[in-house]
């Protein structure tokens, strides 16, 4: 089962408004979207919904198109 699939409702909601944040907006708050310190061209996608943080690795495909590659919940 992947990732995405085990999530709550209300987690897979903030997941889909912060990748749909990442699509359409140019200046994206690190918050939500920061390259990783020490790697070239790797990036996290943040999302915070009550205590928990989940977090997905990314990278940028040709510039255009972002890939989801890892995700997991920080405690």
């Amino acid at each position: 089962m992947n990732f995405f699939e085990q999530l709550k409702p209300e987690v897979k909601r903030k997941f889909n408004w912060t990748l749909l944040l990442i699509a359409t907006i140019d200046r994206i708050p690190a918050k939500y979207f920061s390259h990783m310190e020490g790697t070239t061209g790797l990036y996290e996608v943040r999302v915070e919904v009550g205590n928990d943080i989940y977090r997905v690795f990314s990278f940028f495909d040709k510039g255009q198109l972002v890939i989801l590659i890892n995700g997991f919940t920080k405690k």
